[in-house]
């Protein structure tokens, strides 16, 4: 697109801009005739998919702003109403996080809804996102929006969406709400109602807080060992999200009198003051957590992102060192504990994880004889999958996991929670105190019986439209010549997502299975401007061979594997 035709784009959406603020951020950058900025602005409609929306706050249609959002909530609605009959009596749920202009956001969602009469279900104030998920099922809701960017850096908001099933959306959920938004007006034509007139029209309905004492109740009832601990020292960090409260008086109620929040992170804070990007998969973001527990000597720390959908776990090892254990050693702790531990009931238990979540958990359900899926990236499979061989094949589903710190146990939620793998790590740590170990003690105890799995994910972020080109030719350099040796290791088999491999939906991922065990999987992220790495070995440890022996051999050829790999990338396009 030339300047001329750029600016007469930029002119009209800024006149078509509802909301003052993004109008004169527009108008200053016009004002400057900042084309590069102009033209990443105005590169594409920010892209309506299976996450919903997810992008840095700002004017203009490639960014996440007022505007956008009433557009897509009138799409929404309209699909809505087009494809679910009762909708206009069941409403929808409006749930959204503390983020910086999450509060707008969600009051806007809302009042589209109820202009389009849809009656809302809305929180007042921010909550975890695991509890809008679970309010759909409460509440038999048609559909819930959750206003959150997650563990997105503070300049991110996002917009998600589940479907009457309680479950993220799906295909071809998807793509008819997306061709029904580009069908919506101007933003500044979309109907509104206000909070007062919805009320009035008994459209807009507060939430009370029975829903999330429902909620606490539901969470309450996933623990298996359900005794607690006295002596148990747990610390917890909401990293300045919205999980605070809700954990604390969870695990409180669990029996857990001795939990101490890391105070500086424990209010929610869209600023995220303590840190750059408020995800506990980062370097230093669980600094502040390592420093409360070094104080107070704490067994085991827990910690949320902002929305409190994820959990990363430390624990002490042996020696009493804290550890920081991957996403895939706590999918595997808590899916041989529900599998073992778990009531006997009708139905076959049923487990679920991802394409590239690690591959040990289909070795666990296979020895204890329950069923197993792997499904593409996103909770959303997850949910879906266990919904659907529960209604075609009777399955129980009890447990799902993606390595990127997302649990769901039982069926509570059908999405990942947060708070409720915490409160259900608690309670497998106390059970592991009752038997004279740790949560380490007893990783290694399934490590010897199914083999000892490491793993490691490194991204590359290539932001703006120039860094999205560069993901797209990074992928096609692998499809196109997929390498026959990765490091010392023969490639065995190339899986190209892509063409519907193992009958899942077509996805933008590749993995090439390794003789002697590991994987490599490579995808561009959902919500970020990253490319993603996947690395996996197995090690069998010697019979009478120390662990940490073994581990560390492990380890090693694990490092030799990324190195190989990385190498390949940046042969294939990757910024150096």
């Amino acid at each position: 697109m030339d300047t001329t035709g750029l600016r007469e784009r930029a002119e009209a959406w800024r006149k078509a801009d509802p909301d003052p603020e993004t109008q004169a951020e527009l108008a200053q950058v016009l004002a400057t005739s900042d084309w590069a900025d102009l033209a990443d602005r105005f590169a594409q409609d920010l892209e309506f998919g299976t996450a919903g929306l997810r992008g840095v706050l700002g004017a203009g249609p490639n960014r996440m702003n007022r505007a956008v959002v009433r557009r897509t909530t009138a799409g929404l609605a309209r699909y809505l109403k087009a494809t679910v009959p009762d909708v206009t009596s069941r409403g929808v749920v409006v749930g959204r996080d503390a983020r910086r202009l999450s509060r707008e956001l969600a009051e806007d969602t809302a009042a589209v809804f109820i202009a389009e009469g849809i009656p809302a279900h809305v929180f007042p104030e921010p909550v975890p996102t695991p509890v809008t998920a679970f309010a759909v099922l409460h509440l038999n809701a048609a559909a819930a929006v959750m206003v959150t960017a997650s563990h997105n850096p503070p300049e991110y908001n996002g917009y998600k969406v589940y479907w009457g099933n309680g479950a993220q959306i799906v295909p071809p959920q998807d793509v008819g709400i997306a061709d029904a938004i580009a069908k919506v007006e101007p933003a500044n034509q979309v109907p509104l109602l206000t909070p007062a007139e919805g009320r009035a029209k008994g459209l807009w309905r507060d939430l009370s807080e029975d829903v999330g004492n429902a909620y606490l109740r539901a969470i309450l009832d996933l623990r298996l060992y359900k005794k607690g601990s006295d002596t148990l020292s747990l610390v917890y960090t909401a990293m300045h999200g919205v999980g605070g409260l809700w954990a604390v008086l969870a695990l409180k109620e669990a029996g857990f009198p001795r939990v101490t929040p890391v105070a500086e992170q424990q209010q929610p804070d869209g600023r995220f003051p303590t840190v750059r990007f408020p995800n506990p998969e980062e370097p230093g973001a669980m600094d502040l957590s390592l420093a409360t527990a070094e104080r107070v000597k704490a067994d085991v720390v827990l910690a949320n992102d902002p929305d409190a959908d994820r959990l990363a776990v430390m624990a002490r090892d042996a020696s009493g060192k804290l550890r920081l254990l991957t996403g895939n050693e706590v999918g595997v702790l808590l899916g041989h504990y529900v599998l073992t531990q778990g009531p006997k009931q009708d139905g076959h238990p049923h487990v679920v994880t991802t394409i590239v979540s690690s591959t040990q958990l289909g070795e666990i359900a296979r020895g204890l004889g329950a069923a197993y899926d792997e499904v593409l990236t996103g909770f959303k499979w997850i949910a879906n999958r266990a919904l659907e061989r529960s209604r075609t094949e009777g399955t129980r589903f009890v447990f799902g996991y993606e390595e990127a710190l997302g649990y769901t146990v039982g069926t509570a939620t059908r999405d990942k929670d947060g708070v409720g793998a915490a409160l259900v790590v608690a309670d497998m740590a106390a059970w592991c105190e009752s038997r004279g170990t740790h949560l380490l003690g007893y990783l290694e105890e399934i490590q010897r019986t199914f083999g000892l799995h490491v793993g490691a994910q490194r991204n590359v972020t290539l932001p703006g439209a120039a860094g999205a080109q560069t993901i797209r030719a990074i992928m096609q350099a692998f499809r196109a010549s997929p390498p026959e040796r990765i490091g010392g290791a023969r490639v065995s088999t190339v899986r190209d997502y892509q063409k519907g491999e193992g009958g899942l939906p077509p996805s933008n991922v590749v993995a090439f299975a390794l003789e002697g065990g590991g994987r490599v999987t490579l995808r561009p992220s959902g919500t970020e401007p990253k490319i993603k790495y996947y690395f996996e070995h197995k090690e069998t440890p010697a019979p009478g061979e120390p662990l940490p022996q073994a581990r560390e051999r492990a380890e090693a050829k694990l490092s030799a594997l990324i190195d190989a790999f990385l190498v390949l990338a940046r042969e294939r396009g990757q910024p150096a």
